[in-house]
């Protein structure tokens, strides 16, 4: 999750969801978010319904016999697979992996991925509240009562320690804040956390909001068995190059990248804000995938 890219303001998950698609960091005014009896349908969908808690499981799991495989590989094989982080000198095109050595460890953003700000996304849809970075910074110094883990996260992460493997957070969270969000993981029942070691966040290397230089420091500690995240740039800087709509999402679709989801990449829902709420009718919608009612009365 890139929260410090978060220029959306309340409800635009909730427009891509209705076709009414704004761009990041758009300074115009908002399209009208549609919404479920007066909740951004975004949030309706990711703190409220069954279907999100579904997929979050549903990743979880995945997730957890992906790096049981590998660790029965690494044992019966002797065999150490590529790192799921990028070489330096990756490319879209050839995203060529870090060779894997020290113990395993799997990656994971923060916010939306393994927690849940469900509170202060309550209070943005009530007061109808544009990002702030000050009230975020707020929410950060919060004691988590307001937070949940993400279905699945806790099960999986206790799996993935009790399997020998390190879990470490990668997150956008400021490292001024740390020890809260230290707290706020352990109070969750995602802990241990402790920063430096186990958490990463913006400050601890160069590139602000940008992780790949925080992965090539948790790269150079441990053998990364997988990433987990909510946005594309939890597992690549390359696709926040300035891509339109349209080649992210191609990219993200490649014959290059699409092998990775599933096989050390592992992706979660996220309708309400961030990177993927971009792009207009034209990038939604491919002028040979429309469809126009022929038995529409005509005005």
């Amino acid at each position: 999750m890139m929260r410090a890219g978060r220029a959306l303001t309340l409800g635009m998950g909730a427009a891509a969801l209705s076709g009414c698609v704004v761009a990041v960091g758009n300074r115009s005014a908002p399209v009208a978010p549609a919404t479920v009896s007066g909740v951004p349908a975004g949030m309706q969908y990711l703190y409220g319904s069954g279907e999100a808690a579904g997929a979050s499981r549903q990743t979880y799991a995945a997730l957890v016999r992906y790096v049981q495989q590998y660790q029965r590989d690494r044992m019966t094989l002797r065999r150490m697979p590529l790192s799921a982080v990028l070489a330096p000198d990756a490319t879209l095109a050839q995203p060529g992996q870090l060779p894997c050595t020290g113990a395993p460890a799997v990656v994971f953003d923060v916010d939306e991925t393994v927690l849940l700000n469900t509170g202060y996304e309550y209070a943005d849809a009530r007061g109808g509240l544009a990002y702030d970075a000050a009230r975020w910074e707020r929410w950060e110094r919060s004691d988590g009562r307001a937070t949940r883990a993400v279905p699945g996260a806790v099960e999986a992460l206790a799996q993935l320690r009790a399997a020998g493997v390190t879990v470490v957070f990668n997150s956008n969270r400021n490292a001024a804040t740390a020890a809260f969000t230290e707290g706020v993981l352990n109070r969750a029942g995602l802990g241990p956390a402790k920063h430096g070691s186990t958490l990463f966040l913006k400050g601890d290397a160069p590139g602000g909001s940008a992780k790949d230089a925080r992965r090539a420091l948790i790269a150079s500690r441990f053998c990364v068995v997988a990433l987990v995240g909510d946005q594309l740039g939890d597992f690549s800087d390359l696709f926040n190059t300035g891509l339109k709509p349209a080649e992210r999402r191609a990219a993200a679709d490649s014959p290059a990248i699409a092998p990775l989801w599933g096989n050390g990449w592992f992706v979660l829902p996220n309708p309400v804000y961030g990177t993927a709420l971009a792009g207009d009718f034209d990038d939604v919608f491919p002028n040979d995938l429309r469809w126009s009612d022929p038995g529409a009365r005509k005005e």
